[in-house]
C-alpha cells in the first residue's frame, strides 16, 4: 500500500519522518513515499534501504506559525499541497502529516473535498480509558462551532468508532460542565437538543472526569474545548510518568520494587503515550488523512503510516459517507423534514 507522507511537516523533519517511514516499509511492508525537499530527504535515507521508500520533490514547505489557508494557496509546490495531491490522483491509498494542523486541514478541504452532509471536518483524537479507548473530536480543526457542527461530529465519531475501532453500539456523550440537561452554554444546550433526537446512543452531557474512566465512547465538542482537553490530558500523562519514575527511584527499596512491576509500568507508558497512536484521522474529507502530533519522533510516525493503511484498507471515508446518507435521510425522516439534520 502506497502512504504519501509530508517529510517536511512537524518539530522533527525531516529526520524522524523519514526514520518512521523506512521503519513502517521494513516493519509493515508498505510503501512510503517522502515529499518534499529531495536533496534533505536524500541526506537522512543515506545508508538506508533505499528501494523500500520513493521520493517525490516539493520544493516548498509551510511552516508550523503560517497561515494555513493564504499558504497552502500561495505554496501549491509544498510538502503538503503535493501529499494530498497524490492521494487525490489515485497514486496514494492516504496522507499522513506531522506538520501545521490548519495546513493539513486546508489543503485536505481544497485537494479532496468534503464527504455530503459535512459542514466541516473534524479531527478525531483516540484517547486511552480504564476500559479501554474513546474518541474525543474535534479536537482542534474548528475552535468555533455551530450545534449541527457538533451534531455532525457526534454522527462521524459514532461511525469512526463502530465501523473501525469495532464498538457495537458507541455511547455518545457531550462535553459538559455538568451532567443535567439544561447545563452549559447555549452552543451545547443547542446541541443536546438535536443529539437527543438523532437516533444515536445519546448518553447526555459528560464532564471532563468522566472522559478517561470510560463512561462514553465518543466524546463531541468544539475544537478549542477539544484541544484544550487533548494537550491538557498528554501534560498530565507524563507528568505522572516523570513523578512515578522519581518515587519509585527515591530509594532501594522502591526501586526494587519497581523491578519486580517493571512490565506493568511498561504498559502503562505504553497506554498513555500518545506515539502509540501515531495520528488521529480528520474525519469528513473525501480521502484518508492521518494528522501526527507536532512532535512526533519516529515511532510515532510509524504509528501513523500504519493507522492511515488501515483507515485506507478498512474504506473508512467511503464506511462514512455511506452511513451518513443513511442516517441524515433517517433524521429528517424522523423529524418530519425539520431541516435540523
Amino acid at each position: 500500500m502506497i502512504i504519501a507522507v509530508d517529510a517536511m511537516g512537524g518539530d522533527f523533519a525531516p529526520a524522524e519522518v523519514v526514520r518512521g517511514a523506512v521503519l513502517a516499509a521494513r516493519q509493515d511492508g508498505l510503501r512510503p513515499v517522502l515529499v518534499g525537499d529531495e536533496e534533505k530527504i536524500g541526506a537522512e535515507l543515506a545508508g538506508a534501504d533505499r528501494p523500500l521508500v520513493d521520493v517525490l520533490h516539493a520544493p516548498e514547505t509551510v511552516g508550523m506559525g503560517e497561515s494555513p489557508a493564504v499558504a497552502v494557496r500561495r505554496k501549491r509546490n509544498s510538502s503538503i499541497v503535493r501529499a494530498v495531491q497524490l492521494v487525490r490522483e489515485g497514486r496514494a491509498a492516504a496522507v499522513v502529516s506531522a506538520g501545521n494542523t490548519g495546513a493539513v486541514m486546508a489543503a485536505a478541504l481544497l485537494g479532496l473535498g468534503r464527504i455530503r452532509g459535512i459542514d466541516r471536518p473534524a479531527i478525531a483524537s483516540v484517547l486511552p480509558t480504564r476500559r479501554g479507548r474513546v474518541v474525543l473530536l474535534d479536537a482542534g480543526a474548528n475552535v468555533d462551532c455551530s450545534p449541527q457542527h457538533l451534531q455532525q461530529f457526534a454522527l462521524m465519531g459514532y461511525l469512526y468508532a463502530r465501523d473501525v475501532l469495532g464498538v457495537a453500539d458507541p455511547r455518545v456523550g457531550l462535553l459538559n460542565i455538568g451532567e443535567e440537561e439544561g447545563k452549559g452554554n447555549t452552543l451545547t444546550q443547542a446541541a443536546f437538543s438535536l443529539l437527543k433526537d438523532s437516533g444515536l446512543n445519546f448518553i447526555g452531557n459528560v464532564e471532563g472526569r468522566d472522559i478517561f474512566p470510560g463512561r462514553a465512547d465518543v466524546v463531541v465538542c468544539d475544537g478549542f474545548v477539544g484541544n484544550v482537553v487533548l494537550k491538557t490530558s498528554e501534560g498530565l500523562a507524563m507528568t505522572l510518568l516523570g513523578m512515578l519514575k522519581d518515587t519509585l527511584g527515591a530509594s532501594w527499596l522502591s526501586r526494587l520494587g519497581s523491578l519486580l512491576s517493571l512490565p506493568a509500568l511498561q504498559d502503562l507508558r505504553r497506554r498513555l503515550d500518545y506515539a502509540e497512536y501515531g495520528g488521529a484521522p480528520l474525519l469528513g474529507v473525501n480521502g484518508v488523512v492521518v494528522i501526527g502530533h507536532g512532535s512526533s519522533d519516529a515511532r510515532a510516525i510509524h504509528n501513523a503510516l500504519r493507522f492511515a493503511a488501515a483507515a485506507a484498507q478498512n474504506r473508512l471515508p467511503e464506511k462514512i459517507a455511506g452511513s451518513m446518507d443513511q442516517l441524515v435521510g433517517a433524521l429528517k425522516n424522523s423529524c418530519g423534514g425539520c431541516g435540523n439534520a
